[in-house]
């Protein structure tokens, strides 16, 4: 595959697994002294845990050097994309398993412990507008993905609802990238296009 065609990559593996850290090292790397645009989707989330694991990629990043630029949205990802991507820089997502749990949880509703979950409209509409958005991004675009679903089945329904559609959003991004790496340890694997 010619590298110029391998615009769009997702990266997807296990919490703590250096997912995030590589798709930084892909997006400094393919910037070539241009901008990258960190779309940051766990904005707004301000209990501690959070905003220790925003500083510590913050850190992170300020290490790498290169010209980043963090641009916090927790729900219209799509519109985002349309926003700031362009033929002469990068835009790097992370991640879309937050923006996933943003959009079920848009409208504050109490879901059961048992039964069918309904998804809230944002979460439709959003994730149509993000995936025809990401389709026709002009410029390079990593995007970062947990992979939720290796583990036990979860017992509440809304968990397992979130884990299929996390398996669901990471299975429709995977079919319009070029790239898809996994990453476990710290180590990336390339499932599609080639070498990482």
């Amino acid at each position: 595959m010619n590298p110029a065609s391998l615009r769009r990559t997702l990266v997807f593996g296990g919490a703590r697994s250096g997912k995030s850290a590589h798709a930084e090292r892909l997006a400094l790397a393919a910037a070539d002294a241009g901008e990258i645009i960190y779309l940051a989707t766990a904005a707004g989330r301000t209990d501690a845990e959070m905003q220790l694991r925003i500083e510590q990629h913050r850190a992170r990043r300020d290490a790498l050097g290169g010209q980043w630029r963090t641009v916090q949205e927790p729900m219209a990802l799509g519109r985002a994309l349309r926003e700031h991507g362009r033929a002469d820089n990068v835009v790097l997502v992370d991640c879309l398993t937050v923006w996933l749990s943003n959009l079920l949880f848009a409208d504050g509703i109490e879901f059961p412990e048992m039964g069918p979950i309904i998804a809230p409209t944002a979460f439709t509409l959003e994730r149509v507008d993000f995936l025809r958005a990401l389709q026709e991004a002009p410029g390079r675009v990593i995007l970062v993905s947990n992979e939720v679903g290796m583990g036990i089945v979860p017992q509440g329904a809304v968990s397992r609802w979130f884990v299929d559609e996390a398996g669901r959003l990471n299975q429709s991004v995977a079919a319009v990238c070029e790239q898809v790496h996994w990453v476990a340890a710290g180590l990336p694997l390339s499932f599609k296009g080639g070498p990482c």
